[in-house]
């Protein structure tokens, strides 16, 4: 099976020379290296000296202005620089916690499996929050979503992650490919549309990433902000289906895992992050009724709205 990765960069540091050196010792190695570099200067100190992604011959580099970046539309011209049969999506921060990753990713991708997405696992530095995160979304146990499963997984059902996702190319062309312009959560909008077309969501739990953020109150906030606007901008798939349950379910689900490990000091804390975290969500939701001036202060995509 020709496999090619594609990774969009935004001022990398040398994580990127191991990640590339990971992605090269895989069982099922990639036959090219897709990088989608926003801004040219980010990555000169990678491109020089004794280590340096000129090192590897199956990588290729485009660049792209900052303006032209687009969560959607960049992911999509990756793809475009690729003719392999599968096309694999991964970000710059997550690292293969072994040589299978590729290799377990796509053993499913077949029949009607249109995507397979990896376990994220969170790193030793992590704090509770994204281990507790981490834990809740991505479980030890794999499994193969439909349209069927809609009742049982509501907005779960539709989860994929771009983080590492392997694609299915003829699926992907037929159902139109990425966005080309989305503020976030291109993966979930094209999981969804495949859903809805009777295709499948594999999630591969021993295809496994080390990826995770310790994210600051105001972080949470206004990463959050993108997802509701990004909820908000397409009702055809999220206003069928509510997220909210899901945040539900991990608040729910806090008090245990803390006290298991013995950190019930900390839920104070976990619970103020959750509270930011559905403070920009609602915020997103209902952006259009926000001054732009606001808008611009929340998003951490202030490019998006000048196109």
């Amino acid at each position: 099976m020709k496999i090619d990765v594609i990774i969009p960069l935004y001022k990398p540091g040398k994580e990127l020379l191991t990640l590339l050196e990971m992605l090269r010792k895989q069982t099922l190695p990639p036959h090219q290296i897709i990088l989608m570099n926003t801004e040219e200067k980010y990555l000169e100190a990678l491109m020089m000296g004794s280590g340096r992604i000129t090192n590897f011959p199956d990588v290729k580099v485009y660049h792209l202005s900052k303006r032209e970046f687009d969560h959607g539309g960049t992911r999509r011209r990756g793809v475009l620089k690729s003719d392999a049969e599968v096309f694999v999506m991964m970000t710059q921060d997550a690292m293969p916690a072994d040589e299978y990753l590729l290799e377990r990713l796509v053993r499913n991708l077949s029949g009607r499996v249109a995507v397979a997405y990896a376990r994220q696992l969170a790193t030793e530095k992590s704090g509770v929050m994204e281990q507790l995160t981490r834990t809740f979304n991505y479980p030890e146990e794999s499994r193969i979503k439909t349209f069927e499963d809609l009742p049982v997984l509501g907005i779960k059902t539709f989860f994929c992650s771009n983080v590492c996702a392997a694609y299915r190319r003829d699926i992907y062309e037929e159902l139109g490919g990425f966005l080309k312009h989305t503020i976030f959560n291109e993966d979930m909008i094209y999981a969804a549309g495949a859903v809805k077309k009777g295709y499948a969501i594999s999630y591969e739990a021993q295809a496994m990433v080390y990826h995770s953020h310790d994210y600051t109150n105001m972080q949470q906030l206004r990463r959050n902000f993108d997802l509701g606007v990004s909820q908000a901008e397409h009702p055809e798939i999220f206003g069928e289906v509510k997220s909210e349950s899901e945040g539900k379910r991990l608040v729910m689900a806090a008090g245990p895992f803390f006290k298991e490990h013995h950190m019930l000091s900390k839920l104070p804390h976990f619970y103020m992050q959750c509270g930011c975290k559905y403070i920009g969500y609602l915020l997103g939701k209902h952006y259009k009724s926000l001054p732009r001036k606001l808008v611009l202060r929340i998003t951490t995509n202030p490019e998006y709205w000048k196109k």
